[in-house]
C-alpha cells in the first residue's frame, strides 16, 4: 500500500486518534509515539486535512496573518511602526 491509498483509508476517528496521540505524545494504551510515529503521524494529519480540503484557518500548523494590537491587519507595504528606546544616566 502506497502513502496516497494509506491516506485515502484514513476514517476521521483515525484522523482524530493521531492527532491526540501527537498532542499527548502517546497511543490510547498509554504507549509512547517513537520519534518515527510522531513524525509519520504528523505527516497524515497535515496530508488529511489538504484531502478533506479543510479550510486553511482549521488546518494544523496554521498562523494567522500578522495583525496591529488594534487587531486590523497591516498593509503588505507598510512597516510596522519602530519606536527607539533612549537610555538615559
Amino acid at each position: 500500500m502506497d502513502f496516497q491509498q494509506l491516506l485515502e483509508s484514513i476514517t476521521p476517528e483515525i484522523y482524530a486518534s493521531f492527532k491526540k496521540a501527537v498532542e499527548l505524545g502517546k497511543w490510547p494504551d498509554t504507549r509512547p509515539l517513537t520519534g518515527e510515529q510522531r513524525s509519520l503521524c504528523m505527516q497524515a494529519i497535515i496530508a488529511y486535512e489538504q484531502l478533506q480540503q479543510q479550510p486553511e484557518e482549521q488546518r494544523t500548523g496554521y498562523v494567522p496573518p500578522k495583525t496591529t494590537p488594534c487587531g486590523t491587519d497591516l498593509p503588505a507595504d507598510h512597516p510596522e511602526d519602530e519606536q527607539t528606546l533612549k537610555w538615559q544616566n
